[in-house]
């Protein structure tokens, strides 16, 4: 049997309705100063302060914890509809959300303190990828026993999202006394830690991403864990908040595109209407938009139900574990290839409706297509379609977890 066993809950999870009652009106907030806070490269840290006050980072938490107890669906489904508001936070709270995940199904390591943190409001980040031309498999940061308790973390990453807003980092890292890999929590508010946002990227610009360093940081005796015992399902959990960034960028491209076309009163001489709003052709490119943001959402939720299998297969035997760890990986892969391109291509059909003044910089409307084109480019689909053919063909599993470096020669 599997040593691993779901948390026991003594409450049903909350309705869809309670949750959208709890948030909706701060995403609605979020959503009205998005454009400006891109147009000025204004991170959302009073935003993501405001959502943590409201429980928003301890959906997944068990309500004996201070959480919600939030499903994850329930998650991915408000995920996505804080990406629509501004689709740069949801990404910037992914590696807060994978390490609540963690600790909820902690086979080593405290859980119940970790809990009891993000109960209360605390919120992680995410420092994973060095920084250099380190060999694929090399982890160049490490963690050292502290003779006087602990460990101390020097080293240096890359893409480190959300850390800028955290709290506490989790860190892959490795032990110079075993040679292990692990992952070190980091307490975020201290000297040997310092932040900076230099992510140049043309979209998500105010995901807070960028270089984390760390020199002889501190870290508590009890929060340096095994990778290996990471929970199994964290690649796919990590992608799924992607596809939700992906689907909130398509759903604010349908919502920016209506309210445009509504009020646009210049026509063409050769549309088809006397009103931009009445033309049949523009009403058609909308629907377009419109259908794909459907089919955006429900791509989701199948990866999150997919995620919420693997979730509860650690309460069952070894076999089903595996299988259900493998459905989810497979699932976020094929949710992936099709939701890039559906993504992009949704966002681009913006400007096929309002033509010229569809690109005007005031209006910033192409930060829609520059968000998803961005997210679409993390872990290239390319890979993913081939590996999701190799499983079709081949009956393959998925690997669930990979990395990034330097060819060994």
């Amino acid at each position: 049997m599997s040593t691993t066993t779901t948390p026991a809950t003594t409450t049903a999870p909350p309705t869809d309705e309670a949750l959208s009652a709890r948030f909706r009106p701060l995403f609605d907030r979020i959503a009205a100063g998005a454009s400006e806070r891109e147009r000025d490269h204004r991170l959302p840290t009073a935003e993501i302060r405001e959502l943590a006050a409201a429980g928003f980072g301890a959906l997944r938490v068990p309500v004996a914890f201070g959480g919600a107890g939030a499903t994850l669906p329930q998650l991915f489904r408000l995920l996505t509809e804080l990406a629509a508001a501004d689709s740069n936070i949801p990404q910037a709270l992914r590696g807060h959300f994978a390490l609540v995940e963690d600790r909820l199904v902690a086979r080593s390591g405290p859980r119940d303190v970790w809990l009891e943190r993000f109960g209360r409001g605390e919120i992680a980040g995410n420092s994973w990828t060095e920084v250099g031309s380190v060999q694929v498999g090399d982890v160049i940061t490490k963690v050292t026993p502290d003779p006087a308790g602990g460990f101390r973390i020097t080293g240096q990453k890359y893409y480190s999202t959300g850390s800028i807003f955290a709290d506490w980092i989790d860190t892959y890292a490795e032990r110079t006394d075993t040679g292990e890999r692990v992952i070190a929590i980091v307490d975020a508010h201290q000297d040997g830690v310092t932040h900076t946002d230099d992510w140049n990227g043309f979209g998500q610009q105010t995901t807070g991403s960028g270089t984390s360093t760390f020199r002889d940081a501190h870290v508590g005796a009890d929060d340096v864990v095994l990778f290996d015992e990471r929970f199994k399902y964290q690649t796919a959990f990590y992608q799924a908040v992607l596809l939700s960034v992906l689907a909130g960028s398509v759903l604010a491209a349908e919502r920016e595109i209506a309210l445009e076309v509504r009020g646009r009163t210049r026509v063409f001489s050769h549309g088809n209407a006397d009103t931009f709003a009445a033309d049949p052709q523009i009403l058609q490119v909308v629907g377009e938009v419109s259908a794909a943001g459907f089919a955006a959402e429900a791509i989701v939720a199948r990866a999150a139900e997919a995620l919420q299998g693997a979730y509860e297969g650690a309460s069952l035997d070894d076999a089903e574990d595996e299988r259900r760890n493998d459905r989810a990986e497979l699932a976020t892969a094929q949710a992936q290839v099709a939701l890039t391109s559906l993504a992009t291509q949704a966002t681009s059909h913006l400007f096929d409706a309002l033509a010229a003044s569809g690109v005007s910089t005031t209006k910033n409307l192409d930060r829609h297509w520059r968000n998803a084109r961005t997210a679409g480019s993390h872990n290239p689909w390319v890979f993913k379609a081939r590996i999701v053919g190799d499983h079709a063909v081949n009956g393959v599993e998925p690997p669930r977890v990979w990395a990034i470096g330097a060819t060994r020669r």
